[in-house]
């Protein structure tokens, strides 16, 4: 698979973080990769950035001034009275009083300076590698591998609703009437082909060293700050203020937050973890063909893969990710391409993205089935997710993950490619989990 070369290993090896300090360090450097993903006003967002920070410091010699004059004071009253002079002690005193007046004021200022940097900070988005392509739009995406072959489907071949409905294996109508669209409901065999992918897709996780996970499906806010779902993405995700928990859009949010606030042995990396979940997406603004059936849900089941892996081995493992993403089409028989997301499509907190996108034989289009992604330090940095090196300094941790795979693409692909005059024939690496080799 393409995407990565041999000459770019020590630039992945250099590149850090969007940290403030290094923020501080490298302006440029930032202001040019944030344009890379055309964030707009990004040289008056860095610099209010700096400016706050140049308040906040600012602010705490004043306090500091402050309280040393404080603690000079407060030497002095002592010496006073012990000389009598009882007259310039309590003007001493006076003075204290208007001093812990102004550390309280200080103070204030200082807690709402922090707080409106933090909020900057925590706004920005995360800094594309430099290799990523310039872009506007996914039609700026590059194609930079292409495998399988297409099917040769007859002119009157089925898309996968209407296959849906011939074989009665999921119903979109009931979904409508129970909760509404975009929660189908999987029957008979459909709900059998559900069950066999995830148990197929967990279990090539498991012998490629990925450990088991089953997340819960609600996280806290915490959670979504942490993995960088909030403040980005809060008007996709479903909330339940009551609780102040939220729906998880995909089973990264949990697992990645296992880690937060964590001091890992650098002798574990890489930790890779494999969980299956519903994802939940409100998918506000999306409609037309191309959510048609099984295109676009609400609803859907995944299986993801996390890794928390050393900075300097982090994109050396992004191919590893890659490869087994690319392992489960090959053995599934799906043709696929792989996409470099330019600037433009790629999301808040990703460093690096590369999209697999299956081929939809009846629609005669492609269709996303997941996305691999190096976060780099980015995440950590919102969980403090940390390691000591051999050194006995304390490092920011790398992020990755993927999806291996989401299933309701997954599935419309094997449908519609597949389909015979007799049925829908299963690839034979599901067909123990099956118990059948056809949908008739």
């Amino acid at each position: 698979m393409n995407g990565i070369g041999a000459g770019d290993s020590a630039v992945f090896k250099i590149k850090k973080m969007l940290q403030l300090q290094y923020i501080k360090e490298h302006t440029d450097e930032i202001i040019a990769r944030l344009k890379i993903k055309n964030v707009q006003n990004v040289e008056e967002r860095i610099a209010e950035i700096l400016k706050l920070d140049e308040q906040r410091r600012a602010l705490q010699v004043k306090a500091d001034g402050v309280k040393a004059e404080q603690n000079k004071i407060a030497k002095e009253i002592g010496m006073l009275m012990k000389q009598g002079k009882k007259e310039e002690a309590e003007q001493a005193k006076t003075r204290t009083a208007q001093l812990k007046g102004e550390e309280k004021a200080l103070a204030e200022e200082q807690a709402s300076t922090e707080k409106t940097l933090n909020e900057k900070l925590i706004s920005l988005p995360n800094a594309p590698h430099i290799t990523v392509p310039m872009g506007k739009s996914e039609a700026d995406n590059v194609v930079v591998a292409e495998y399988g072959v297409k099917p040769n489907l007859p002119a009157d071949a089925l898309p996968h609703w209407d296959l849906c409905a011939k074989y009665d294996i999921i119903d979109f109508e009931l979904g409508n009437k129970v909760t509404g669209a975009g929660f189908p409901f999987y029957k008979g065999k459909g709900a059998r082909l559900q069950r066999a992918l995830i148990n197929f897709f967990l279990n090539e996780a498991a012998d490629a060293g990925f450990v088991e996970i089953q997340p819960p499906l609600m996280v806290n806010e915490a959670s979504g700050l942490g993995t960088g779902q909030l403040p980005d993405k809060e008007g996709q995700m479903y909330a339940i203020p009551l609780d102040g928990f939220y729906m998880i859009p995909t089973a990264e949010v949990p697992i990645t937050n296992i880690f937060r606030g964590e001091v890992v042995d650098q002798k574990q990396f890489p930790i890779k973890r494999v969980g299956y979940s519903e994802c939940f997406r409100r998918e506000a603004g999306s409609y037309g063909k191309d959510v048609r059936g099984l295109n676009r849900l609400h609803e859907f089941s995944k299986v993801e893969i996390v890794v928390i892996e050393h900075p300097d081995r982090s994109y050396d493992m992004l191919e590893e990710m890659k490869k087994h993403v690319g392992g489960l089409l090959d053995k599934l028989g799906l043709p696929y391409h792989i996409l470099k997301l330019c600037g433009g499509d790629i999301s808040f907190t990703s460093a690096m993205t590369f999209d697999f996108e299956v081929w939809s034989a009846a629609q005669k289009r492609w269709l996303e089935v997941s996305s691999v992604s190096n976060f780099e330090t980015f995440q950590a940095n919102r969980m403090k997710l940390r390691f000591k090196d051999e050194n006995g300094k304390m490092q920011l941790c790398h992020t990755l993950n993927g999806s291996a795979l989401a299933l309701p693409r997954i599935v419309a692909a094997l449908l519609e490619n597949n389909q015979t005059p007799d049925g829908i024939v299963m690839p034979e690496c599901l067909q123990p989990y099956l118990g059948f080799d056809k949908i008739s």
